[in-house]
């Protein structure tokens, strides 16, 4: 039953094969079963799912359902949801309990949805492993020597291992397309703006876009119709039309444009992986697509530009835990500015307190012009080299990652090494465009990313070129044996 895709579900559903408290219970064992080794899940919501499963079966009963009625999904630690705990893989926000739902958990749980439960993350969604998380580091399904990548570490290890069949992530500079890459499944960053950011905790606010992480393309475009849309309560929120994302799936790619980017080729991808991409690429080929060579050339500035934009905006979001209002709150504090120090000093691990003070420094008087405006200019440029792209292309292709997952700890003391993880990934939100990652082939048992860019609101066109290849090949398909070793 695990193995199934959400679209296959929602069919069984539909047609009484079982009921979604059969299903929802089916998951909930295996995560019982499971995630003590994985360690994917910060909190299980047993009994409200069990709730939500029992009311979507009387919805389904009375005629009432629609397509993800039912269905169960892992809810990302980052976005709130009423009366269960929202840590965002932080010891400051420990026993934080939102007293509302995040614009994204209302439209899924509004769509019949049954949440299993909130997944670990990097801490704040920072870090490329998961291994940053207060709750300890989320391990790979597929060797759990290895991370899961991150920040949606969790949330991409929940779903490779088959203990839910869908969740939601967040993605500010490859953390939902990495980890899906990292994980063997297929991860969908949608366009800056099409979901709403309303309730999920920021990091950096002009990077940040929520998405699915799915087993296939078509489950991908299920979730995102549910959680695209205008949302009033979010400012960033952009009022776009929002197509029928499983319509045009089955669209042929013959004729599509791939342009192949010479800057992710070169030095750093490792060798292996970069076969696999080009044997993927190979399969478009086939079906008649045509292959472009173009050029990107900013984006060796895309890691040095992100790392002053993200920890600038993350030290204005995250100024807001002081021990104050809500959050962890020292003991016995002396005055009023010991417990701003320790509360914050407590709450916060190593890498927020990196960033944060990386952020602080680059905002600050006489280092603005240097830094932070200066990044802003990069940021630009990038941009443009995408625009200029896609007047040739219809899609740009490349690896996901330059390397499948690294061990546990491999790069805890190199966070230079660590940040290079999102090299490929990291322009795709400075520009505020689409990307997705889908399973591509396997080194040394380890899954490998195809990553797919588009341009301003093309997920319809991204979902389909995805879902075409999933249907020539069944990398998507493979789980793996987690009753193994």
């Amino acid at each position: 039953m695990h193995n199934k895709t959400i679209a296959q579900m929602s069919a069984d559903l539909q047609s009484g094969d079982y009921s979604s408290v059969e299903l929802t219970t089916h998951f909930l064992n295996r995560i019982e079963q499971h995630d003590s080794t994985i360690n994917s899940f910060v909190t299980v919501t047993k009994e409200q799912a069990l709730a939500q499963a029992a009311r979507a079966d009387e919805a389904i009963k009375a005629g009432a359902a629609t397509p993800l009625t039912g269905i169960p999904y892992a809810h990302k630690d980052i976005f709130c949801t009423d009366g269960v705990k929202t840590t965002c893989g932080s010891k400051m926000l420990e026993s934080f309990i939102a007293p509302y739902d995040a614009t994204v958990t209302h439209k899924l749980h509004e769509a019949g949805m049954v949440m299993l439960g909130k997944t670990n993350m990097d801490e704040f969604a920072m870090g490329s492993s998961n291994e940053t998380s207060f709750y300890g580091a989320v391990k790979n399904p597929w060797n759990t020597d290895c991370v899961p990548g991150g920040s949606s570490g969790g949330a991409a290890a929940a779903v490779g291992g088959r203990l839910a069949p869908i969740s939601t992530g967040t993605d500010t500079g490859g953390s939902i397309r990495q980890p899906a890459a990292l994980c063997g499944i297929t991860g969908l960053k949608p366009s800056y703006g099409r979901i709403s950011r309303y309730g999920m905790i920021a990091f950096a606010s002009s990077l940040d876009q929520a998405g699915p992480l799915s087993q296939t393309s078509e489950d991908a475009a299920m979730m995102l119709q549910a959680m695209a849309g205008f949302d009033e309560k979010d400012s960033t929120s952009i009022d776009h039309e929002v197509p029928d994302y499983t319509a045009t799936l089955n669209d042929s790619v013959k004729g599509l444009k791939i342009g192949l980017p010479k800057e992710y080729f070169g030095e750093g991808l490792d060798t292996q992986v970069g076969d696999c991409v080009q044997a993927a690429i190979d399969e478009y080929v086939k079906a008649g697509a045509e292959i472009v060579n173009i050029s990107l050339p900013n984006t060796h500035y895309s890691v040095p530009t992100y790392y002053v934009v993200a920890p600038a905006e993350c030290s204005s979001n995250l100024s807001r835990f002081d021990g104050v209002r809500f959050g962890h709150r020292c003991d016995s504090p002396k005055d009023l500015q010991d417990l701003y120090e320790r509360s914050r000093a407590e709450g916060f691990g190593p890498e927020v307190q990196r960033r944060i003070m990386i952020g602080a420094y680059a905002l600050s008087a006489g280092y603005y012009d240097a830094y932070y405006l200066k990044a802003q200019r990069v940021r630009r440029l990038i941009s443009q080299d995408f625009k200029a792209a896609f007047e040739k292309v219809d899609v740009i292709m490349g690896p996901t990652s330059p390397e499948v997952a690294f061990g546990l700890g491999a790069k805890s003391e190199d966070p230079v090494s660590m940040y290079l993880s999102d090299i490929y990934t990291i322009a795709v939100n400075l520009a505020g465009l689409p990307g997705m990652s889908v399973p591509a082939g396997f080194v040394n048992g380890l899954p490998v990313g195809l990553q797919l860019i588009g341009n301003y609101w093309q997920e319809s066109k991204l979902l389909n070129v995805a879902h075409q290849y999933q249907t020539l090949t069944d990398w998507h398909s493979q789980a793996p044996d987690l009753n193994a070793g």
